[in-house]
């Protein structure tokens, strides 16, 4: 069943894989890590003009452990999810004083830098270094969950029986293994959508075992939705957005206009400042953090 799968879905990857710019040889293992720090959660089409900013700016690890983790936040833009803008950050500095400034090759050393969890470590090293990992993104996950157990989505959370599937899929070969990782999430992003699936140009819709079984709904706990308007996390964006446009420290006073409700716009700069992402000042000023 497993070779089965491999090969159609690599050849797939050949001919349809999208021109990505960490996708090209000149990205590097670096250019890999910031690529996937900036993906998760974020669609390819916002990364891409930031994506390329960064490298512009900081083109090694060395570049980035240089400045100031506010500057991170700052270039961040608008990507959500800042803390991964200081993680990554924390990465850089961690790769200068232990590595020299290479990204390093060994999955446990990448697994041991600040911010990089088990599917970070794993793309990077099957990515940037051609090894051989299971790679787990939503994407994946739902690839293997339709394919091969026949089910709509996959849980919403990693399980062991997933991590354990997803390495008896594994191809034996490193160079196909880490082919096969990208290969079939692509499919996931591009084909194996979560909604309006395209099974007519699918590789493997005649093997797909959902298919196969007339498709049945997903009968497993409700899919969270991600909601945005009105939540503490808009107006963390709001508050984070007033300081990156300003290069010297900003009063309360200019903070408070960014959002009406005064309990909830205290909360979100509280959280802000408890996650390393807001440095408060005295005289009730704030800036983004200079270490």
């Amino acid at each position: 069943m497993t070779e089965k799968l491999h090969a159609p879905v690599i050849a797939w990857f050949d001919a349809h894989a999208r021109d990505l710019p960490w996708r090209r040889p000149e990205a590097g293992p670096w250019g890999v890590m910031v690529s996937e720090f900036m993906l998760q959660q974020t669609p390819v089409n916002r990364v891409l003009p930031v994506y390329e900013e960064w490298l512009a700016r900081w083109p090694r690890p060395a570049d980035l452990a240089k400045e100031a983790p506010g500057e991170a936040v700052r270039a961040w833009g608008r990507l959500g999810y800042p803390r991964r803008a200081l993680r990554l950050h924390g990465a850089a500095v961690a790769i200068t004083e232990r590595h020299g400034g290479d990204v390093p090759t060994d999955h446990a050393q990448l697994l041991a830098l600040p911010g990089i969890g088990e599917y970070t470590a794993a793309a990077v090293a099957s990515f940037a270094y051609g090894q051989r990992h299971p790679v787990l993104d939503t994407n994946v996950r739902r690839v293997i969950a339709r394919a091969v157990t026949g089910v709509q989505y996959p849980p919403n959370a990693t399980t062991a029986a997933e991590r354990r599937l997803a390495r008896e899929l594994l191809p034996e070969d490193e160079r196909t293994a880490a082919r096969w990782a990208a290969a079939s999430m692509e499919l996931g992003a591009l084909v194996c959508t979560a909604k309006n699936e395209g099974c007519g140009r699918c590789p493997i819709a005649g093997q797909c075992a959902w298919r196969l079984a007339g498709k049945p709904e997903h009968s497993g706990p409700p899919r969270r939705g991600q909601t945005y308007a009105g939540t503490d996390r808009q107006v963390r964006g709001k508050l984070l957005a007033v300081l990156r446009e300003a290069h010297a420290p900003v009063p309360q006073a200019v903070l408070d206009r960014v959002w009406h409700e005064p309990v909830q716009r205290a909360r979100a700069l509280d959280g802000l400042v408890a996650d390393g992402l807001v440095e408060p000042l005295p005289g009730g000023l704030y800036r983004l953090p200079l270490g």
